[in-house]
């Protein structure tokens, strides 16, 4: 019997769920060795509700640079097959492969919530950043708009904010972010893997192509909104030689701020990545493993507060030093970006409210 295929989907398959107790592989009789002949079929997405009472989460690690992220939905239809989140959708009894791509929730009180947290008398203005799991932007907000009510809440009470995506779809909020940009209240970070539209659409799916990330750079530093690019995940073997071409295109489009992370598989996202990687580049595999394996100390992911955004090792220290020279060449990170926290008012009202 030969395998089917998802078509449009990075995962191949559903992983088990590593709090369930029974798991149950009803492909056990099936062939599972990839055939380009195969059957492909659509899987549709659904969306849940998530009537969770909070919306932003306190980030207790070193290695990122905000405190608190947000994340208006849970699972991601873009689809990344590397994506360090897959693992958060078990926590809600779903699968970190298939499900994670196609069965998402969705935080419709989340405007509401973080009204109710920026009115607290306790909280005080500190660096939040969107997507700090999985991407705000992802296509179904075209149609909700929570990533859009949630930036006119921290515009409402001049909190700053930071976005991280890889959709063109914040364009589509330019009015708000740029108003904010002009208080230094606002950044946008723009994730680009690879300029390999083929490669991308493999490794993500559903995002925008990467010649769309540079012109959404291009436009957000046009409309006064910094943009940094992040070139990640960096995946050693597959598109570490392409860091000096994507920060040149970055630094032509005007960006003036980069970084980079090695890619990291926690969990299941090992099992989803190797297979991936059989299915789509079969003859690549092994010298991919062996480089991962080299900055991950013989391992294919490391979890170690410190070392986990930027792996060890000879091969990880050359993917470090060829990503400052090139940020030296490019003009990039010459300067510090600038966030004003003073602003911040606990008593932000509308026209309207008075009456």
């Amino acid at each position: 019997m030969s395998k089917i295929v998802q078509k449009s989907r990075a995962a191949g398959f559903n992983t088990p769920n590593r709090f369930e107790k029974l798991y149950i592989d009803y492909n056990d009789d099936v062939n599972l060795e990839y055939n380009p002949d195969d059957e492909e079929i659509r899987i549709p997405t659904t969306f849940y509700l998530d009537n969770s009472k909070s919306i932003l989460a306190h980030n207790n690690s070193p290695d990122l640079h905000f405190d608190y992220s947000i994340n208006p939905y849970r699972g991601c239809e873009h689809g990344c097959i590397y994506c360090y989140a897959r693992p958060s959708h078990e926590y809600l009894g779903f699968s970190a492969g298939l499900d994670f791509e196609t069965k998402i929730m969705v935080k419709m009180d989340a405007p509401k919530l973080l009204e109710k947290q920026f009115r607290n008398k306790k909280w005080k203005a500190q660096h939040i950043m969107f997507s700090g799991d999985t991407d705000c932007y992802q296509p179904v907000e075209r149609k909700l708009q929570i990533t859009r009510k949630c930036i006119e809440v921290f515009k409402k009470f001049k909190h700053p904010v930071g976005l991280i995506t890889k959709n063109a779809l914040v364009l589509r909020d330019i009015d708000l972010l740029s108003e904010m940009a002009k208080e230094n209240m606002a950044a946008v970070t723009i994730s680009i893997t690879s300029l390999n539209r083929e490669l991308s659409r493999k490794l993500e799916p559903r995002t925008s192509v990467p010649s769309q990330r540079l012109e959404t750079v291009e436009k957000l530093t046009n409309a006064g909104i910094p943009a940094v690019v992040l070139v990640s995940p960096v995946i050693p073997g597959l598109t570490d030689e392409e860091i000096p071409a994507i920060l040149k295109a970055a630094s032509e489009r005007g960006a003036k701020h980069a970084a980079h992370t090695l890619m990291r598989l926690p969990f299941s996202v090992k099992d989803l990545f190797v297979d991936w990687l059989n299915r789509n580049y079969p003859e690549k595999t092994s010298r991919i493993i062996n480089r991962i394996h080299e900055v991950r100390g013989g391992k294919l992911s490391d979890s170690e507060f410190g070392i986990r955004m930027s792996g060890s090792g000879e091969y990880a220290e050359s993917i470090h030093r060829l990503f400052q020279i090139s940020c030296d060449k490019y003009g990039l990170n010459k300067e510090k970006l600038k966030i004003d926290y003073s602003k911040f008012n606990h008593t932000a009202f509308e026209q309207g409210e008075l009456f």
